[in-house]
């Protein structure tokens, strides 16, 4: 349902880069195309709260032979528990991750946290109600409150873009 090379063109990938992919789930969807990109000189973090996700992404990882990605359980709603160094990222991914939480702008903070300068944070999640598929409507993230979130935190919206027929995403630069 989401065009996953639109997102690495829209986060600019390339060797040797450090990224994340924040609420990896067990499909490894970003994860595990990423680490060919980003190369042996890169580092791609699978982030998840389930650790059975974490294990299984860790192992699907190693049996394809990529070594640069690093399984890092953690709580994104809690600012530091997800170990990973401080402005370490070139890019961020929250696919699909904001609409299961209560406590969006707390994920956001930390992925923040983890970026460097000039790095780009890029957020897609669901934009179709109605479906009988995919969230409850109540659950659908505003993607205008993520755009005031990031004024306010030194992010300008570098683009906003449809990401197939159910999501829409947005692409937040870090200029500080």
């Amino acid at each position: 349902m989401i065009d996953i090379n639109l997102l690495f063109e829209k986060g600019q990938l390339q060797q040797g880069m450090h990224i994340a992919d924040f609420g990896c789930g067990r499909t490894a969807h970003v994860v595990l195309p990423a680490a060919r990109i980003v190369g042996e000189k890169g580092i791609v973090y699978a982030v998840d709260i389930m650790k059975d996700i974490i294990h299984e992404v860790d192992k699907r990882a190693k049996d394809n032979g990529f070594f640069n990605v690093q399984p890092v359980w953690a709580d994104l709603e809690r600012i530091g528990a997800s170990h990973i160094p401080n402005k370490s990222l070139d890019v961020g991914f929250l696919v699909n991750t904001l609409v299961q939480s209560n406590n969006r702008h707390a994920i956001l903070e930390e992925c923040a946290r983890l970026l460097k300068d000039k790095a780009r944070l890029i957020i897609v999640d669901w934009s179709k109600k109605g479906l009988r598929f995919g969230p409850q409507d109540g659950r659908f993230v505003d993607f205008q409150d993520i755009k005031d979130w990031a004024k306010m935190r030194g992010f300008v919206v570098q683009e906003e873009f449809i990401c197939g027929p159910y999501h829409s995403g947005i692409v937040l630069y870090r200029n500080q």
